[in-house]
């Protein structure tokens, strides 16, 4: 194989045991070579300037400056090098800084040999690659919670209105002119639907998510 063709790579962890790891994971691809390790954020864009890798594997918590900050670093200055956020931890905040910050790519550290080998090439590519657990906090992250209150029907809106008001079902099936019945349904209904145990705590609920007017004309 040409050394042209090698894809020369910088390790970034702060745990050695980790490293040597994921070196003979490495070294057991003969189109991947590593070229320096390196034990925190600001030693590796040290190592970026000397070495100039053509892909980084970036552990995201270590002792002085994040992963993330690192690769913006990384990037800010060669942004040709691609970097790849390898870490233990998968919470949306976590993936969205290190994809913020400019990585290609996001794995776990429980990662196969193949599949390790698979993210350097796709990155070296210009191919991204996440961790199905990073996928999915991706998505859950842009995924909008919708607001309490949204799945109520206009007529238990009124019959809302009126309980903040102060009614009680007599009073609400009075003004509403349906029988007490009904009322006591749409009553349950508006429960349900704001996760209440009473109705003091679905007004309670009401007033706090501004379900209903304030003032009345």
């Amino acid at each position: 194989m040409n050394q042209e063709d090698v894809i020369r790579v910088l390790l970034v962890d702060d745990h050695a045991v980790v490293r040597s790891g994921l070196a003979a994971f490495l070294m057991a691809f003969d189109d991947l070579e590593l070229v320096a390790e390196a034990s925190s954020g600001e030693e590796a864009v040290a190592m970026c300037n000397r070495f100039h890798p053509d892909v980084v594997l970036m552990d995201q918590k270590m002792p002085g400056i994040s992963g993330a900050e690192a690769t913006g670093r990384i990037r800010e200055h060669w942004p040709e090098i691609e970097v790849v956020a390898l870490t233990s931890f998968k919470d949306k905040e976590m993936v969205e800084s290190a994809m913020e910050s400019g990585a290609i790519g996001y794995l776990l550290k429980n990662v196969s040999a193949d599949e390790l080998a698979d993210a350097v090439r796709a990155a070296h590519s210009g191919e991204p690659t996440l961790a199905p657990e990073a996928a999915q906090a991706l998505i859950q992250s842009t995924r909008k919670t919708p607001k309490i209150g949204f799945d109520l029907t206009s007529r238990e809106h009124e019959v809302l209105d009126l309980m903040v008001e102060g009614m009680s079902n007599p009073e609400i099936a009075e003004e509403l002119m349906v029988s007490r019945s009904t009322v006591k349904f749409h009553v349950s209904n508006v429960l349900s639907k704001l996760g209440a145990d009473s109705r003091t705590g679905a007004v309670a609920v009401a007033l706090k998510h501004d379900l209903v007017p304030t003032e009345k004309d």
